[in-house]
């Protein structure tokens, strides 16, 4: 019970060579880092790589998150362009394993909804959370992630949640140490991995972490770039 509170509590608060660091650029306004109950903080810090301004992670056995809360939430989404950059891999992580459950790179979105609706049991777990972070976890959250095996397109289900759901965009070693650019359209993306339509666009924000695996992890993000629906029509 407790390692699935602390999961919807990161949903609820949904460092090779040292890089110069920059200002953040216009684009990060509204982000902000967000630190997880009990948890060491992943350092973010806004540089650049490769020529493109970046937020980079480093993840050093910990887990944290840099989030932007939509304000007001975005009804409906379309499509979304983001990028990133990973150092390697964790070895032994794998986002379906309950124990092993690590990233390099997550790029997360939080949606509204009906809370009354969910099992007794769901709503409860909600609750804890909320009395531990202070704020309601979202009703579903979507993740895009970068695992060391699963094979792109591997939809899952969070072990200690089923209101996170993961999407499998990046798999193993072989695209490392290169900007990887994904376009994805977000409500069929949510479709695909919850089965019913998305509600409200209430936050989006990036993850790396180590914690569960002992490990340490070095990742930079470029701009998430969320296009509202009628732009994309």
């Amino acid at each position: 019970m407790k390692t699935a509170i602390l999961t919807l509590c990161a949903a609820a608060l949904l460092a090779a060579c040292a890089s110069p660091r920059l200002a953040p650029p216009s684009s990060a306004q509204g982000w902000q880092p967000l630190s997880l109950p009990g948890k060491k903080s992943t350092q973010y810090s806004w540089t650049e790589k490769d020529g493109r301004p970046a937020l980079e992670a480093a993840s050093d056995r910990s887990a944290s998150i840099w989030r932007k809360r939509m304000e007001p939430a975005l009804d409906a989404v379309g499509e979304v362009n983001f990028s990133w950059w990973a150092q390697g891999l964790i070895p032994e992580a794998n986002v379906s394993d309950i124990d092993r459950e690590d990233a390099v790179a997550r790029v997360i979105f939080g949606f509204d909804g009906d809370v009354d609706k969910l099992p007794l049991r769901t709503r409860m777990k909600f609750e804890l959370a909320q009395a531990l972070t202070g704020e309601a976890p979202p009703y579903a959250t979507l993740m895009y992630v970068w695992d060391s095996k699963l094979p792109v397109g591997t939809v899952v289900i969070n072990p200690r949640s089923d209101r996170i759901r993961k999407i499998v965009v990046d798999s193993g070693p072989a695209e490392l140490r290169r900007w990887r650019d994904h376009r994805r359209n977000l409500a069929a993306d949510f479709r695909l991995a919850f089965g019913e339509e998305p509600g409200p666009l209430t936050s989006m924000a990036v993850m790396t972490d180590s914690d569960n695996n002992r490990a340490s992890a070095r990742t930079w993000y470029g701009v998430v770039d969320l296009k509202p629906l009628s732009a994309t029509q």
